[in-house]
Formats: C-alpha cells, structure tokens, sequence
C-alpha cells in the first residue's frame, strides 16, 4: 500500500543495483536505454520486485491502444503540483521497463505508469493503483495481441471490483463494457474518432446504434454513460459544469482529448484541473513525437502513428496540401509482422500532398496507395525522399520502429 515505508528487501536492493548495473553496460554497449533487459535481469532474480517498488507510492497505470505515452506524460507533468513522481516516460510499458523505471522512484511520492494493454490486469495487481486510466481500445498489432473485444474482456474481468478509481472514455463502447465491472468509474467524454472496432455491441453482439455522439445497443440496451467530464473544444468540462481552457503545445484533436482525461486523473489526487492544465503546457514533445528537426536543411515533423485509428488521428493534424509527406513502415516484431492493417486505413486523406514512401515495407504500402489512387514515389531511404519533398516543412508519419529509425538518422 501507498505509504509504506518499509526498506527494500536485502533480496530486492541486489535486484535493483544488478538491473542497473545491466541497464548501464546496455547503453554503454549502444543497444538502448537497457531499461527492458535491466528489468528483466532484476526481476529475475525478484519477482516480487514491481509489487515490492510500488509499495510507497500512489499508482496511477495508464492503458490504451493509442495516446498512453502522451497521456502518461501529461499526467505525470501536472501531479508533480502534489509531489515528486516516477513515471516510465520513454514509454517502455510491460512489466521489465516499469520495474526499470520504478526503481529509480525512491523518493517519490506518485507513480504514473504507461502500461501494454496485454499486462493491465497483471501490472495493477502488483502495484495496487490508485487510478486506472483507460482511453481507448483499438486493432493493433494483430499476430501479437488479442482481438479487440477479448482484450476488453480480459480488462472487465481483471478489474472487476477493483478498488482503483477508474478514468474511463465514454465514447468508446470497447472501454465502457471493459471499465463497468469496477464500482468507482469517472467517465470522460473524450471522444472516438475510429469507430470501426466498435459497429457490434461487446456485450451481446448485437449491433451498436450511434446517432450524433450518442451511442446504444437496440438489443440489451448497453449505452453511453452520462459523462463527468468532457473535452469541449479548446476547453475541458470539470463535473461542476466550469469550463477549462486547454493550452498545448502538442498538435491534434487527439491531445486535447488526452489532456481532459488526465485532468479528471489528477483531479482524484485533489489537483485542481487549472493547475493541471496549466502545467501540461510544459510538454513539448513526447519520446520524440512532435518534434520539429532540421535534416538537410530541411524542416521535420516526426509523427507516431502504430495502426489504423492512430493514422487516422495523424492524418487530421498535418499541415493540409501541398504539405509534403513522407511515410515509412516497418513489420518487425515490436510492429507486429503482419501489415494488413494497412488496407484499414484510409490514405484517400492524404490526396493533394507530395507522398514519398520509405521504410522495410515500403513496397506493401506503396501497394495500399496505388489502390488508394495516390500520387507518391518510392524510395530507398530517409536522405532521399527528403531530396526529392518540395519546398514546405515535411511531416513524417512512421510506425513504431520505423520512427525509432528515423530518430537515430536525424539525430533525435
């Protein structure tokens, strides 16, 4: 439990000092942050270790297909009002880069944690959350992770009867059902800009009506919940009806809808949703995202964009047409190998900007845009497309490792 002050286990302290010390020779060696392979040599030799590093601290986990990252970071920025807070910011989200990240959390008051929706249920059993924040639950990585309606299965039974306050979306059906097991749910209107994972009712299988923003099954009668909170525009609806100006500096629809559900988590900490919000300004790019760099003289936006929904998201922030853009994609297995998520995507979006197409599985997304009927070239890596972009600042949309490529090429 939060508040615990006993010391670390002689066990746990050998856990930790050995993750370190792999974590360090990991760096040292070029082959990352070393925070999974030193969570995982910790855990190892303590698998009690998250349980036993959590124990001091006011949890807060943070799941969802798309936006966990920036969510986790806004969170994390606002609740340092109330105290210092660990939090596992480069977004490495199963148990071995949360056992990383936590063990640098001694001092701490919070933890804000971004967790793989696979291990929600098992991450908040071993470190007894306070909050629990669910945003949205989408197709993704589909040779890797479970169809949508059975990860929200495994959230509804895994959460039932949680003590965690649960922030849920109440756009999204998929959430809903998953988050109304728990006995304590703030619901957020936060909106669904993807809805196609969720046409057919996850309670009955029947199919969802969706008239305006409402949604409903005409068959059990599952529905939207009335909501406490909401994204209005540029403002963010506390539940005593006073309106909250969103000031950011990351771009998109997307982001003002994450900053409204973190308010609502900070507020079940008693920070008050101005000074949270206020505070959520100071974000300015997330492991990356965002970023504006300069490579050959050029102008880039880097963008993270995993699977269908997150695309379609990237795609209503882009400066419009004549825009140029390049895209590049990866199958390898932090991506998920298979791509036919691609053909779920509607690059119709992108007609009217100069497409140059990069990446391992450039030629299966040259493919989708043909039939797409998009004008685009071909080619062999970042230096060239960037050649042959027009004038104009180029907005890079990439999948998970290829926008790890493009870090390491730009010098990000």
């Amino acid at each position: 439990m939060a508040g615990n002050s006993d010391p670390l286990t002689p066990r746990a302290k050998i856990a930790v000092t050995a993750g370190k010390a792999v974590a360090r020779a990991s760096r040292a060696a070029g082959r990352g942050s070393g925070s999974v392979i030193g969570g995982r040599v910790a855990l190892k030799l303590d698998p009690d270790l998250l349980a036993r590093l959590a124990g001091h601290l006011d949890v807060t986990l943070v799941s969802a297909t798309n936006g966990k990252t920036t969510t986790t970071r806004l969170i994390a920025e606002a609740l340092k009002a109330a105290g210092p807070v660990v939090s596992n910011a480069l977004g490495a989200n199963m148990p071995a880069g949360i056992t990383s990240a936590l063990a640098s959390g001694a001092e701490a008051r919070y933890g804000v944690i971004e967790v793989d929706e696979k291990y929600l249920v098992g991450v908040a059993q071993a470190t007894d959350p306070k909050c629990i924040a669910l945003l949205n639950l989408s197709r993704d990585q589909l040779d890797r992770a479970a169809e949508t309606r059975m990860l929200a299965e495994n959230w509804r039974e895994g959460l039932a009867g949680s003590k965690a306050v649960i922030v849920a979306n109440a756009d999204d059906p998929l959430v809903v059902w998953a988050a109304s097991s728990s006995p304590n749910v703030i619901w957020v209107a936060a909106g669904q800009m993807w809805k196609d994972d969720a046409w057919s009712c996850p309670s009955c299988g029947g199919v969802m009506q969706r008239p305006g923003d409402d949604w409903f099954c005409g068959e059990c009668g599952f529905r939207r919940p009335t909501p406490s909170w909401a994204l209005s525009g540029d403002h963010v609806l506390d539940p005593h009806g006073s309106a909250w100006p969103i000031h950011l500096q990351l771009p998109g629809r997307a982001n003002k809808a994450n900053a409204a559900s973190s308010a609502a988590v900070t507020a079940v900490f008693g920070v008050p949703p101005q000074v949270a919000l206020e505070r959520m300004y100071q974000v300015q790019a997330v492991a990356g995202r965002y970023d504006v760099v300069q490579f050959q003289g050029r102008d880039l936006r880097l963008l993270l964009a995993k699977n269908p929904a997150g695309w379609l998201e990237t795609f209503s922030l882009i400066d419009p047409p004549p825009a140029p853009v390049i895209l590049s994609v990866n199958a390898r297995g932090a991506d998920g190998t298979d791509t036919s998520w691609l053909w779920d995507v509607d690059y119709t979006r992108l007609t009217g900007h100069p497409i140059c197409v990069v990446g391992d599985r450039k030629l299966d997304l040259a493919v989708r845009l043909e039939v797409a009927n998009q004008q685009f070239q071909v080619c062999e890596d970042l230096d060239q497309a960037v050649q042959l972009c027009p004038p104009g600042r180029i907005e890079v949309i990439a999948n998970y490792t290829a926008f790890q490529d493009l870090r390491r090429r730009v010098g990000n």
